[in-house]
């Protein structure tokens, strides 16, 4: 059956809108959920059904809403290896490899992240996403390596999430992208949407879509007369767009290695070092790493901070790059 909640405003502070009024109010749902019950019509106020999240609240006003039950669905444990590099009663950091689906979706039903989490943890896993996404706070891409933190709690699903929507995690990636940003280091803002023209990628729009901010730096730049130039970049996020580096450096001109969605298809090149080419080519996904991790441990409340080893593919390629221009 569908849940019901109802209560009174009681009291408000000094921003009496209404999602952020129930993201105060409820500690076990994140604001996001809020939002979506909201547009999706779920929520009524004095009996009047609200679609906008930015609705004011007075107090005496009586709030009803419901939860929609979740489908009747099932996700397979699978004992699928995870990399841990810490765990305490309250979540997971974990080292996720290229090629690895973080949770089930259209087309990718087993084999996942979430499949392996499940089987290692059973129920001990938070439930704020639904069945087919327990513990998932945020996602990197499949063809993207690095650390991912898992809530194995409502409480700390709530904290961590609202860490994301706030913009306070610490979030860095290490790139190797074709040529060499201009300037070499700097900050692109821009508005990312779905592409018009293909509604599976993202592009920057002029006119709408969600802010996305990434800083950037240049670390080095690879470049003599057996290789094209390329360059090694930190990139930091102030925002998770979704593939919002990929989509930021292609905008740029600058493309990530191996990158099939927003690169070029096929490249050619006049002269290059054989040996280099053929680990190009064997590089079968983007050259995107999330390094490092920060943010505020949900119960001790205090700051950690995580960092992961390049994985083994995407260091062959700086290896040689630091070989060929040295």
């Amino acid at each position: 059956m569908t849940k019901i909640k109802t209560f009174s405003v009681e009291e408000i502070g000094s921003n009496a809108r209404l999602d952020k009024f129930l993201a105060h109010k409820l500690k076990t749902i994140t604001r996001t959920q809020i939002k979506k019950i909201i547009v999706s019509k779920n929520l009524s106020v004095n009996d009047r059904i609200i679609s906008s999240p930015s609705q004011k609240v007075k107090i005496g006003d009586k709030i009803r809403f419901s939860i929609p039950e979740s489908k009747n669905e099932y996700i397979k444990p699978e004992k699928i290896k995870i990399d841990i590099i810490y765990e305490d009663r309250d979540l997971i950091v974990l080292n996720k490899p290229a090629g690895l689906v973080v949770h089930p979706g259209a087309g990718n039903k087993s084999g996942t992240l979430v499949n392996g989490l499940v089987y290692h943890y059973k129920k001990n896993l938070s439930d704020l996403n639904g069945i087919l996404r327990p513990g998932i706070v945020h996602r990197i891409d499949k063809g993207t390596s690095g650390l991912l933190v898992v809530a194995k709690n409502n409480l700390s699903h709530v904290k961590l999430s609202n860490q994301f929507s706030q913009h306070n995690i610490k979030r860095k990636y290490i790139a190797l992208i074709w040529g060499v940003l201009r300037p070499l280091n700097g900050k692109i803002i821009t508005l990312i949407s779905r592409s018009k023209k293909n509604r599976q990628l993202m592009s920057v729009s002029e006119i709408s879509g969600k802010k996305a901010i990434t800083n950037y730096k240049t670390l080095k730049v690879f470049a003599n007369n057996e290789i094209p130039k390329i360059s090694l970049v930190e990139c930091n996020l102030e925002t998770g767009r979704t593939h919002q580096i990929r989509v930021h450096l292609s905008h740029k001109g600058n493309a990530l290695i191996g990158d099939k969605k927003y690169g070029k298809q096929k490249i050619k090149f006049k002269k290059i070092n054989k040996k280099f080419e053929k680990i190009l080519m064997d590089f079968d996904r983007q050259a995107l790493h999330a390094i490092s991790l920060g943010f505020t441990h949900p119960s001790k409340n205090k700051q950690i901070e995580f960092v992961s080893k390049l994985p083994k593919d995407f260091k062959k390629i700086l290896d040689i790059l630091e070989k060929l221009t040295n």
